[in-house]
């Protein structure tokens, strides 16, 4: 008998190839497959929108999503991220003073408080990280700690919120987002705490390649391309459909500008690499 998940599978090859379904499908049934199409109806609507300019009837739209959460926050318009220790209670009320001060051995020191490398050193193993790891992107004693410490939680905080954010206010999945300058501000901050730490943030390259295949190869153009540049890595099959692949679209119909820079930025993609494998080896060597 005619099971409603059949006919849904027989509705979608009727979609497509209609010559091949003969028998009558009711007109309505539960749907059980997202249109495949909508992404790439929806990012050349969008690129068509924002070549013609904006349009009363534009259209919200992140990869796969057609219908975006409404935007309740406002971004910060200068993407201040604030440090905050989860130990607030802490903080010194004589900070002008601007003296080295130890904590006793089982007391928390609050990052706030953190302003010169020799407090890092005397006071690093009780150093507490913030409760918006955002604000270690701004921070270079911060940043030196996160790599003293290698602790994966550390790393696994900050990568979910780098995604949400990413993914949240990605300028060329929206259409006419007016937050642009502040994504890349963002994208910016990112690229500059991964050349900090000689390594890219996971969540960064998630981003790119989820992403990538949309970018129309204009929206923060040097944000984006100095972040491919810190991508870890990994094998050329992996990354060719979600790299290279992308990135050779663009290259063939884009202007001498747009090659050249696409071409320094995998040279020093390669650069990175090539470090990266020189000091893998020298730890292996003295290991």
């Amino acid at each position: 008998g005619m099971q409603s998940h059949l006919q849904a599978l027989l509705s979608l090859y009727k979609l497509f190839c209609p010559e091949q379904v003969t028998i009558t499908l009711p007109g309505k049934m539960k749907t059980y497959f997202k249109n495949s199409e909508g992404p790439w109806k929806a990012a050349i609507t969008a690129v068509r929108q924002r070549n013609q300019g904006p349009s009363p009837l534009s259209q919200a739209v992140f990869l796969g999503t057609s219908q975006p959460q409404s935007r309740k926050r406002k971004w910060n318009a200068q993407l201040v991220i604030p440090a905050s220790s989860a130990n607030t209670n802490c903080l010194e009320e004589d900070r002008e003073k601007n003296r080295l001060y130890l904590y006793s051995p089982n007391e928390s020191f609050p990052v706030e408080q953190l302003q010169t490398f020799p407090q890092l050193l005397q006071n690093i193993h009780r150093l507490e990280f913030p409760s918006q790891m955002g604000s270690v992107l701004t921070n270079p004693l911060l940043l030196h700690y996160m790599n003293c410490v290698k602790d994966e939680s550390i790393y696994l905080r900050l990568y979910y919120w780098m995604g949400q954010r990413l993914q949240e206010e990605c300028a060329w999945c929206v259409v006419d987002n007016p937050y642009e300058e502040e994504f890349k501000s963002f994208l910016e901050i990112a690229y500059k705490a991964e050349c900090f730490l000689q390594e890219g943030f996971s969540a960064c390259e998630e981003f790119l390649y989820k992403t990538l295949p949309l970018w129309d190869g204009v929206c923060c153009r040097s944000e984006v391309l100095r972040l491919v540049s810190w991508i870890p890595l990994s094998s050329f099959s992996d990354i060719k459909p979600y790299l290279f692949d992308p990135l050779a679209q663009l290259f063939f119909t884009s202007s001498i500008y747009f090659k050249c820079s696409v071409l320094e930025s995998l040279k020093e993609l390669l650069q990175n690499w090539l470090n990266c494998n020189v000091i893998q080896m020298d730890l292996e060597i003295s290991s």
